[in-house]
């Protein structure tokens, strides 16, 4: 699985190349709480079949969940369905956050 540093997202919406999609795949209060603004709520129990419906498989994707590894789960099931394009974000919402990235929840 490939992985995405947090600056080169936010360098590419910078840039306005925000062709991509980032899919948060933690449980929904969690998503809830706070997230990666304009993030798609899927969670792991949900993601293949949501992705599947609501997805083009050549749509380049950034993940991210709970931890490192439950990305790294996420975009292996991903990669399996037949999405070609995706990357885990390295540290998920709290690189994001310590990088200065918007955010939006009830917490958030």
């Amino acid at each position: 699985m490939a992985n995405v540093d947090v600056s080169e997202i936010m360098s590419r919406l910078r840039w306005g190349q925000p062709a991509f999609t980032i899919i948060d795949v933690r449980d929904r209060c969690t998503f809830n709480q706070g997230h990666i603004m304009g993030a798609l709520p899927m969670s792991m129990e949900d993601l293949v079949n949501h992705a599947k419906a609501s997805l083009q498989t050549q749509r380049e994707i950034f993940v991210y969940g709970e931890s490192d590894e439950q990305t790294a789960d996420a975009a292996r099931k991903l990669q399996a369905i037949g999405f070609g394009k995706v990357a885990g974000i390295t540290g998920g919402l709290a690189a994001w956050k310590n990088f200065g990235g918007a955010v939006e929840g009830s917490v958030a």
